[in-house]
């Protein structure tokens, strides 16, 4: 079957004026053929989205393509001009973008951006244009008493099936799908793919799926390519890819994802970060953090070329299946693996039954939040949370797991004392005694802030865009320990050693625009460490982070808990996560405490139907 998209040797280059030019995609090519999956995997920031948005030419300064051609049914559109383009977009080639909340204008019906679409670009009017919106809410199981709904109206889930159904409104050939579901729970998420899935086996449009949700891609996927640092390292079929990858990258990507039912969860991570891409580099452009290189691997820069019913750029992979005579370099290479030799993060059972020995930290005691709305004469009453109860011990992980709406953020909010509650109490065992936190008032009330501190899910958001990551970890440590000169400089460097951003000097002057979004989240737990806290309390804190970096971060709130003695709360959707690090999960379900336990047991043997549903959920190609 011929290709319905063809991408040969794509170069995309970012030229700022005031910075050094940016390749932020070099020599792509790839095709997409009709009916096809295909995804696309790798850290954030080797070129997924820029190849996306080269692909449906939405590149805007100061990026632009600079190499190669892209074919779409026939037509170059490389240099197509933009009415040529608009005719193309929704009606041939569409997209659902990563954030479902801010792809719909907020101030506009969903109907009638429906309608933008369909009058643009069809023949359809009138009564025949509801009726076709309708059928595209049908579609993607959402009542059609929504289609008057305002975006604010509808949940997340809702709004990214909206865009779904927005993307199919012309049945189109090709669906570019980035990041689609992003900060969704499990479930919802779950929902959505198999929505696509279905529809895709009912209208025969291929698929681009951009993700780093490795578990989701590599089961929704035909065929995988894997990125880094913006070229195109590894094509394989998804089947062959899982059981016999052969670029280190790849497995190392694989190695990040787990089974969460297994007995003992070993993730391995990469360490270091992707190259400096506006300096040109010599050999493999994943020799810094390879640990499979030899010594060409430094100076010749590997060919993608066909290898074992796929493609890839490596010259161990080819030594090693025997399409390379090898050479001085190549002794000692041994038979090729499907692991990442790098460094790992291990959870064991053991380790979760010492910590649920340790003494309490905080108690919350059959705990309610009702939350009251007055509309006119009537007082609307939602109960958030309802007869909540658990205990956090020092040393000790606890993991509250649900959807969104289950109440996980409120009981962060009660526990942080934003919020009180309407019935039960939350006591923290201080050294000077117990204490209800309803209790704390003004002064008290900032003191018991300097022992609860919160991690918040989005390290985007989390920090003043216009403060320097040294100024934004001076800010708690000014106004709780009062430290000024050489103590606080050097209190700084210290939070950043602690979170390991190393050397301290390439981090203190720089913006957040200017790191990673694993390297800002480090930043954001190294503030909630500045004031030495006792309790974290940590909100989704990698939702948004790729896996390898997931991980680390994992790894990093991990060796905080055993070294200070603290206790985390761990709220999250991903029961992958709270399987590598937390001791005890509670599982909550519309307010309410549905099932609890050890966490490897009630993983391995859930009692309750939600608990079950959840873990239904939980993508596993490798089973």
């Amino acid at each position: 079957m011929n290709p319905i998209l063809t991408v040969e040797n794509l170069s995309v280059r970012y030229e700022p004026k005031a910075h050094r030019s940016i390749t932020a995609v070099s020599d792509v090519s790839f095709s997409l053929r009709p009916g096809e999956f295909v995804g696309i995997i790798g850290e954030s920031g080797s070129g997924k989205t820029t190849l996306g948005n080269a692909v449906l030419r939405l590149l805007e300064r100061p990026a632009r393509i600079s190499e190669g051609t892209i074919t779409f049914d026939g037509r170059d559109i490389t240099t197509a001009p933009e009415d040529e383009l608009r005719e193309l977009r929704w009606r041939d080639i569409s997209t659902v973008f990563q954030s479902s909340m801010n792809s719909l204008n907020p101030v506009v019906r969903v109907d009638a951006q429906f309608a933008d679409v369909i009058e643009e670009h069809s023949e359809l009017r009138g009564d025949a244009v509801d009726d076709r919106i309708g059928e595209l809410f049908d579609m993607v199981l959402i009542d059609r008493k929504f289609m008057k709904a305002f975006p604010h109206e509808l949940s997340g889930g809702m709004k990214q099936r909206v865009n779904l159904a927005l993307a199919l409104a012309l049945d189109p050939k090709v669906v570019l799908l980035d990041e689609p579901t992003t900060g969704l729970d499990v479930v919802v998420q779950h929902s959505i793919l198999e929505n696509v899935r279905r529809l895709q086996a009912e209208k025969g449009f291929a698929v681009l799926f951009i993700s780093h949700d490795i578990g989701t891609v590599l089961d929704l996927s035909d065929r995988l390519l894997v990125m880094y640092a913006g070229r195109i390292v590894e094509e394989r079929a998804t089947k062959d890819l899982l059981t016999d990858p052969l670029h280190p990258y790849t497995k190392g990507l694989l190695g990040s994802y787990s089974d969460p039912r297994a007995e003992t969860v070993r993730i391995t991570y990469i360490p270091g970060r992707l190259p400096d891409l506006s300096r040109p580099t010599e050999g493999c452009i994943f020799v810094a953090r390879c640990p499979e290189k030899i010594a060409r691997c430094e100076t010749v820069t590997p060919v993608f070329a066909p290898l074992d019913g796929g493609e890839v750029a490596c010259h161990v992979a080819r030594i090693q299946r025997g399409a390379d005579e090898g050479g001085a370099d190549a002794e000692g290479i041994g038979e090729p693996t499907s692991h990442f030799n790098g460094p790992e993060f291990v959870k064991t059972a053991d380790e979760s039954a010492k910590a649920l020995e340790h003494p309490p930290l905080l108690s919350v005691e059959g705990v309610t939040k009702v939350y009251e709305r007055r509309r006119g004469f009537k007082v609307e009453r939602t109960t958030a949370v309802e007869d909540v109860s658990f205990t956090l011990r020092r040393g000790e992980v606890t993991a509250l797991v649900g959807q969104s709406g289950s109440g996980k953020s409120t009981l962060a909010r009660l526990i942080t004392g934003v919020d009180k509650p309407t019935q039960g109490r939350i006591v923290f065992h201080a050294e000077g005694g117990d204490r209800e936190v309803a209790g704390y008032r003004g002064r008290s009330l900032r003191e018991y802030r300097s022992h609860v501190q919160m991690v918040f899910q989005d390290p985007y958001s989390s920090l003043n865009p216009t403060k320097r990551i040294g100024q934004a970890l001076e800010r708690p440590l000014v106004n709780y320990q009062k430290l000024k000169g050489d103590a606080l400089r050097a209190r700084v460097q210290e939070l950043l050693e602690t979170v390991a951003l190393t050397p301290t000097d390439r981090f203190l002057n720089r913006y957040p625009y200017e790191l990673s979004g694993g390297q800002r989240q480090r930043v954001v737990i190294a503030r909630a460490l500045a004031v030495e806290p006792e309790i974290i309390v940590a909100d989704e804190p990698i939702s948004s982070l790729d896996v390898s970096i997931r991980a680390e971060v994992l790894e990093l709130l991990a060796t905080l808990v055993r070294e200070r003695d603290m206790g985390i709360l761990y709220i999250t959707h991903d029961l992958l996560s709270a399987r590598m690090l937390s001791d005890e999960v509670l599982v909550l379900h519309e307010g309410r405490v549905v099932e609890r336990g050890p966490t490897l047991d009630l993983i391995r043997a859930p009692k309750d139907d939600y608990t079950k549903k959840l873990l239904d959920a939980v993508p596993n190609p490798f089973a």
